[in-house]
């Protein structure tokens, strides 16, 4: 009983506090002097929302610690290019057959086996289509599908 009267109490204060501050913040928009305060409120909430997204610094190969942007962005230039340019010994030990001729078509059987496997009433994909849309009695859309 204590506890929950202790609780209503601390909601009373903390419920005052908040009204008579944004009072007094509705007071300071309609003040000029205050204008720079405001707009230094707004970049500190927007600057606290952002995420992270760069690197505050990096170490060149050199080992040279660099904080500016430009040193950053220049660095990962030099990796990528290195990167991409360096050759890589190979054994040629690696080996495919290369396949001539037509590929192999997909039938209508196939198919209709794949349909059949496929769970009934769920949601769609990005294509819109779900299986009950493509198991039809004809076969028509298959037929479709398989051309």
């Amino acid at each position: 009983m204590e506890y929950k009267k202790s609780r209503q109490n601390a909601k009373r204060v903390i419920s005052s506090a908040k009204e008579k501050k944004q009072k007094e913040c509705a007071n300071d928009l309609n003040d000029t002097e205050c204008e720079n305060e405001i707009f230094r409120m707004a970049k500190q909430m927007v600057k606290e929302r952002q995420d992270i997204t760069g690197l505050n610094c990096i170490k060149r190969a050199s080992g040279k610690v660099i904080v500016d942007d430009k040193g950053i962005k220049d660095s990962w230039k030099e990796y990528v290019e290195k990167l991409m340019n360096e050759e890589n010994e190979w054994d040629h030990k690696i080996s495919a057959e290369v396949k001539e001729g037509p590929a192999d078509c997909i039938g209508m059987a196939e198919v209709r086996a794949v349909l059949k496997k496929m769970k009934r009433h769920k949601a769609p994909g990005l294509s819109g289509l779900v299986a009950e849309m493509m198991l039809e009695p004809s076969g028509y859309k298959i037929y479709v599908m398989v051309l």
